[in-house]
C-alpha cells in the first residue's frame, strides 16, 4: 500500500512514497541528526533492559526445571522434588541433559556463543567495526540459561554483555551508522545489560568504557550513561531498587587493618592470575582429550562436572547464596579454601567442555571465599586488630576480579553498587589497585584478552587484511630532528623550537640517552613564568622534558598509533629498543603515507 503526496493542479503526479522509503528516510535522520545518537542509545538501553529481564527469567525457569530449586547452590545436597528417588545424585545427570540441549544449539546457530562472551565483544569492537551476528543474542540467552540452569558453574554477566552488544550491533547495522557509531552502540548494549541485570548503572558505564571500548570520551560517556540509565529503570521496575547482594554493614575499626587489606590485595591479584591460567589450562586439556563432534562435547563433559557438583553442590550455577553466607561468616576457613579450589575447577570445567556463561561472577565468588578465609584466619591471629571476616570477603571479591580482568575502576564501582557498602570503599580501593599491579607483574594478559591471544589475536594489532598498521615503525619513521641537550637554556631551546616543523624536540643527556620531549607550548609558559618572582621557574630543557609513551623501531605501527594520537606536538621520537637512543621521528603524516606504500610498489 502506498501514499501519494498532495500536489497542486496540473498533469504532474507525485512519486509514490513506500513504507521502505519512509524507513530509510528516518534512518538517515537518525544517522545525521545531532540527537540521533541519543535516540539510538536509549533504544539500545531499553532493548538490553528487556533482554536482561528475559534472560534472568530463563535462568530461574531452567534452574527450577533441572533442580527443583530457585538456586540449588544453597540447598545443601537437597534432592530434586521432581525426582526425589534420585536424592542428591540427580546432579550427575543435569549437566549432561543441559549439554544435550545447548550443545547442538550453539554448534548449529552461533559458535561465538560458546564460552564467556566478553572477549568476542571486545574483538568485534577492536577489529570488526562492531559487527556481531544478530543471532547471537537469542542463542546466547538460551544456551547460557540452559548451562547455568543445569548446573554450569558460570555467571550471567558475560552472556548479558554479549546479548546487549548484539542488540546494539543489530540496530546499528539496520540504521547503517558509521563504524565509530556502531562500536559505540555495541558498548551501549554492554552497559545496559550490566546495569539492568545487576542494578548497577555506574558499573555498566565503566565496564563498557574500560573493557569494551578501552577508551574514555565525552561522547562515549554520554551515550553509555543514557543506555545504562534506561536499562536500569526497566530493570528496577522488574526486580526492585535494592542492592544486588545483601550483606551486613562493615567498617574499618583499626588503622592496622589497612595493612591486612593490602596483603589481601596482593594475594587476590595472584589468585586472579592463577584462576585465568587454570581456566585455559583446563580448556586445553579438554580440547586435547575430546575427539568427538563438538555438539556432543558439553554432554560428555557434563559427566565430569556432575561429579564435582555431587561433591560440592555449592558449585551449582552462579552461587550467590553461598557467597552471601560466606560474607556473613557461615563457613570455617578450611572449607572456604576448598570452595575456592572447587569454584576454579568447576568454572574451568564448565567453560572447557563448551559451556556458555561468564567469569565475572565466579571471580567474585572466588574472591569472597578467599577474603573470608583470610579474614577468619587473621581474626584468630590478631583478634584486636583484624575486625570481622565479612569485610575481607567484600574486599576480596573486588580484588580477585581486578586481578583477573585488570579493570580497577569497574571493580571499585561495581562492588560498591552490588553491595551498597560505602564504608569499606578505602580498603577496597587499596586492595584493588594492589591486585591490579600484582596481576600486571605476573601476567601480560587478562582473563578476557588471553582467550583471544591464544587464537593468535592481538587487540592492539591491525585487523586481518588491514593495510595500515602491519608495518614496523622503523619502516615508516622519518629522520629525527637534531635533539636538544638537557643543559640547553630555555631561550636557546625556544629558538630551536621556533625553527622546528614539529612543535616539539627530543631532549637527550650527555651520553645521548633520550630523556623526554620538550614542546613549544611548555617552553613559552616557562619563559612567561620568569616574570613571577614567587616561584622558581625551570631554566633548562632537561627541567621541562616530558616523558612520552615509548615508541621503538621494532614496534608495530598499529601499536605506536595509540601513543601518537595522544602525543603533544606533531610527532614522537622513535627509540632504539636496546639502548634508548633516538633513531627517528614518527609523525601523523608518515603514518598516513604508509597506507599508500603497498600500491606504490
Amino acid at each position: 500500500m502506498t501514499e501519494t503526496a498532495a500536489v497542486g493542479p496540473g498533469p504532474a503526479t507525485a512519486e509514490p512514497v513506500t513504507a521502505t522509503a519512509r524507513f530509510w528516510s528516518s534512518a538517515a535522520r537518525l544517522r545525521n541528526a545531532p540527537w540521533g545518537l541519543l535516540v539510538l542509545a536509549v533504544t539500545v538501553g531499553a532493548g538490553a533492559g528487556l533482554g536482561s529481564i528475559a534472560f534472568r527469567w530463563l535462568i530461574v525457569t531452567f534452574t527450577r526445571l533441572f533442580s527443583g530449586h530457585a538456586d540449588y547452590a544453597g540447598a545443601e545436597h537437597g534432592p530434586n522434588p521432581h525426582v526425589p528417588w534420585l536424592g542428591p545424585f540427580f546432579v550427575l545427570l543435569t549437566p549432561v541433559v543441559g549439554g544435550l540441549l545447548y550443545g547442538p544449539l550453539v554448534d548449529r546457530f552461533a559458535k561465538e556463543a560458546r564460552g564467556h562472551g566478553v572477549p568476542e565483544v571486545m574483538l568485534a569492537v577492536a577489529q570488526r567495526g562492531g559487527r556481531i551476528n544478530p543471532q547471537v543474542s537469542v542463542v546466547k540467552a538460551l544456551a547460557s540459561a540452559l548451562c547455568i540452569g543445569s548446573g554450569g558453574s558460570v555467571g550471567r554477566e558475560g552472556p548479558i554483555v554479549q546479548i546487549g552488544s548484539a542488540l546494539g550491533s543489530t540496530l546499528g547495522r539496520t540504521v547503517r551508522v558509521s563504524e565509530d557509531r556502531m562500536r559505540l552502540l555495541v558498548a551501549c548494549g554492554a552497559a545496559g545489560g550490566i546495569a539492568a541485570t545487576f542494578n548497577a548503572p555506574l558499573a555498566g558505564v565503566f565496564f563498557a568504557m574500560e573493557l569494551i571500548l578501552a577508551t574514555f570520551s565525552v561522547e562515549a560517556f554520554g551515550a553509555t550513561v543514557l543506555s545504562s540509565v534506561t536499562a536500569s529503570v526497566i530493570g528496577r521496575a522488574a526486580f526492585g531498587d535494592t542492592a544486588f547482594l545483601v550483606l551486613p554493614p562493615f567498617h574499618v575499626e583499626h588503622l592496622g587493618q589497612y595493612g591486612l587489606f593490602a596483603v589481601l590485595g596482593v594475594l587476590a591479584g595472584a589468585t586472579g592470575v592463577g584462576f585465568t591460567r587454570i581456566l585455559y589450562w583446563v580448556e586445553d586439556a579438554c580440547d586435547w582429550a575430546w575427539r568427538g563432534p563438538e555438539w556432543l562435547r558439553p554432554a560428555a563433559g557434563g559427566l565430569l562436572l556432575g561429579l564435582v557438583l555431587l561433591a560440592l553442590p555449592e558449585m551449582y550455577g552462579v552461587g550467590y547464596p553461598v557467597l552471601e553466607k560466606a560474607a556473613h561468616g557461615g563457613y570455617v576457613a578450611g572449607f572456604l579454601l576448598l570452595l575456592v579450589v572447587g569454584k576454579i575447577l568447576a568454572t574451568s570445567l564448565t567453560i572447557g567442555i563448551g559451556g556458555s556463561g561468564g567469569v565475572f561472577a565466579p571471580s567474585l565468588f572466588i574472591g569472597a571465599m578467599l577474603g573470608a578465609a583470610y579474614g577468619a584466619t587473621t581474626h584468630q591471629l590478631l583478634p584486636g586488630t583484624a575486625g570481622v571476616a565479612g569485610a575481607y570477603a567484600l574486599v576480596g571479591m573486588g580484588a580477585v576480579f581486578a586481578g583477573a580482568s585488570r579493570a580497577p575502576i569497574t571493580a571499585v564501582v561495581i562492588l560498591f553498587e552490588l553491595t551498597g557498602q560505602y564504608s569499606i570503599i578505602l580498603p577496597l580501593m587499596l586492595a584493588i589497585v594492589l591486585a591490579t599491579l600484582t596481576s600486571r607483574l605476573l601476567s601480560r594478559d587478562t582473563v578476557y584478552t588471553l582467550k583471544l591471544r591464544r587464537r593468535g589475536i592481538d587487540l592492539n594489532a591491525p585487523a586481518p587484511g588491514a593495510r595500515l598498521g602491519a608495518q614496523s615503525v622503523e619502516s615508516v619513521m622519518e629522520g629525527f630532528p637534531v635533539p636538544l641537550p638537557s643543559a640547553a637554556e630555555l631561550p636557546e631551546a625556544a629558538d630551536r623550537l621556533r625553527l622546528s616543523d614539529h612543535g616539539a624536540l627530543p631532549v637527550v643527556d650527555t651520553e645521548g640517552r633520550y630523556l623526554g620531549t620538550l614542546t613549544a607550548r611548555a617552553t613559552a609558559e616557562a619563559l612567561a613564568e620568569r616574570t613571577d618572582g614567587d616561584v622558581e621557574p625551570p631554566t633548562t630543557a632537561g627541567d621541562l622534558a616530558e616523558p612520552t609513551p615509548p615508541v621503538t623501531t621494532d614496534m608495530p605501527l598499529s601499536t605506536a598509533l595509540h601513543a601518537l594520537v595522544t602525543a603533544p606536538g606533531t610527532g614522537l621520537p622513535v627509540l632504539d629498543p636496546d639502548h634508548g637512543q633516538v633513531l627517528g621521528w614518527l609523525t601523523h603524516q608518515s603514518a598516513l603515507r604508509a597506507l599508500h606504500a603497498p600500491s606504490a610498489t
